[in-house]
């Protein structure tokens, strides 16, 4: 696998950032979203493409997706063959996995239900792929400990 599209390395921590960064933003938004409905229930609120609730998720979806990809998607200090072998195994088993999912997903659910798990298929595929390429990783690195002693 050419590793000519890959990040630089220093991209993995911008990664980090961004994503920790949407995690509390998403947190509170949501705190506050059951705080507002608890007191106001019943209340119509705006959802349309170029409503404040629109554009804040757009903006979030996109700083977590930018994380994801730029976490995943960096080399790594020392990046060489065995490396570049583990993290295409990684993508190719993740892409396996995302479409298996994305198969009984559209044959159990309908309509509305669907499109909310289409949500998941946003990012699903980059954590998966991030968490089998870094549990290689790290039985790689356990092993190679081992043969070492």
């Amino acid at each position: 696998m050419k590793t000519k599209y890959l990040f630089p390395y220093w991209c993995k921590y911008l990664g980090v950032i961004c994503f920790v960064a949407h995690v509390p933003v998403m947190l509170f938004v949501k705190l506050k979203k059951e705080t507002l409905a608890s007191n106001f229930s019943g209340a119509a609120e705006d959802y349309g493409i170029f409503s404040n609730h629109h554009l804040f998720f757009v903006i979030t979806t996109l700083l977590m997706l930018t994380g994801l990809v730029l976490f995943a998607f960096s080399k790594e200090k020392i990046e060489d063959e065995q490396i570049s072998q583990l993290r295409l195994d990684s993508l190719q088993l993740t892409i396996y996995i995302s479409y298996i999912l994305l198969i009984i997903s559209l044959a159990l659910t309908t309509g509305n239900d669907f499109r909310d798990i289409m949500h998941l298929f946003i990012w699903l595929p980059l954590a998966f792929f991030i968490i089998l390429f870094r549990w290689k990783m790290f039985r790689n690195s356990r092993y190679t400990k081992e043969d070492a002693i």
